[in-house]
């Protein structure tokens, strides 16, 4: 690999949940656009800090962000989906110009190993229908649909999110 997988530092959030946003907004997946109120959650990379680990892929020469992650591993404010013994990652984003270098997929298997590290046995993800390039890296991890887990998040009924299983 070309680049780290780290916990975010301090000084970086800002600009994790720049690229959250940028990724969102740029990739048509808020349907309200900049107005979209899910864009303040994306741009607060230092709530999902505080709440969960937040996980940053950067080049090693010039500390360049090409990725993040937020993984829930014990519940809380950003638990969507995990239950007793199961994990979740969520806000999954690679800069549009670090795409093709396998950072997504790093990402992943980092959120895998700590799921397992914690006696997980499972890990869940949200992902939009449109998500198709997500879809196939998920597939290709192992991970399997989970259609009776597909829910509608606040305040945005009409927005079906699909939900995928890794059994680790």
């Amino acid at each position: 690999m070309d680049f780290v997988i780290r916990p975010v530092r301090p000084g970086e959030t800002d600009a994790v949940g720049e690229l959250t946003a940028r990724v969102y907004l740029d990739g048509g997946l808020l349907g309200g656009g900049a107005d979209d109120p899910y864009l303040t959650h994306l741009k607060d990379a230092r709530g999902r800090a505080e709440h969960a680990e937040l996980l940053v892929a950067v080049d090693p020469g010039d500390g360049a962000l090409l990725g993040a992650v937020a993984f829930v591993g014990d519940g809380g404010r950003y638990a969507d989906l995990a239950g007793p013994g199961e994990a979740e990652f969520r806000m999954l984003v690679v800069d549009p110009d670090a795409r093709g270098r396998g950072v997504g997929e790093a990402l992943v298997r980092r959120c895998l190993e700590l799921a397992k590290e914690r006696g997980r046995s499972r890990i869940l993800l949200s992902t939009q229908q449109i998500m198709h390039a997500a879809h196939r890296l998920y597939e290709r991890l192992g991970f399997v649909r989970l259609p009776e887990r597909d829910w509608h998040p606040e305040p945005n009924p009409t927005l079906l999110l699909l939900v995928y299983v890794l059994d680790l």
